[in-house]
């Protein structure tokens, strides 16, 4: 059975983005690329808020986006995820100002998904809050996705 892998947005960001000059980004970006070409070893899935984020912005670049995710089942952010979306920023464990982000990790979560792939590493992938947002779904009777990067993810399944 294949694990299975939520893409956060900043992801399909990465990886349809135009060569960054960047070091760092140029860096994700590549390890974005490795990831994707071996994606077929997971079953992936986004969710209607990364669907709504990939629209954004400049046309072309969204059209990218959109056409990477093409065919992708979307979850539903069902009112579970709403709920503890809202208690991931009530209990301060995400700032308020990371809402959409809190939304990411709790539809995720609710979904029984495996993994959430992720470039941001300000309020997702965070060595600070991964233990807290865990800590918070297990409190609410959720079993938490493995919160990672595609170079994290990359690396466990080469093991």
């Amino acid at each position: 059975m294949k694990s299975r892998v939520y893409l956060e947005t900043s992801v399909v960001s990465y990886l349809t983005a135009l060569p960054s000059r960047d070091v760092v980004r140029a860096g994700h970006q590549q390890s974005t690329l490795e990831w994707w070409a071996a994606r077929d070893a997971f079953e992936l899935f986004v969710s209607e808020v990364v669907l709504t984020e990939a629209r954004m912005g400049d046309a072309a670049a969204a059209g990218r986006r959109l056409a990477a995710l093409d065919g992708l089942p979307a979850l539903v952010a069902v009112a579970e995820a709403h709920a503890l979306a809202a208690v991931l920023l009530s209990a301060a464990v995400m700032p308020r100002s990371a809402a959409i982000d809190a939304l990411h990790v709790a539809i995720a979560t609710v979904h029984g998904i495996d993994f959430l792939l992720t470039w941001n590493c300000s309020h997702i992938a965070n060595a600070v809050m991964r233990p807290r947002i865990e800590a918070v779904c297990r409190e609410h009777g959720f079993e938490p996705p493995t919160i990672c990067t595609p170079e994290e993810l990359r690396a466990q399944e080469e093991q």
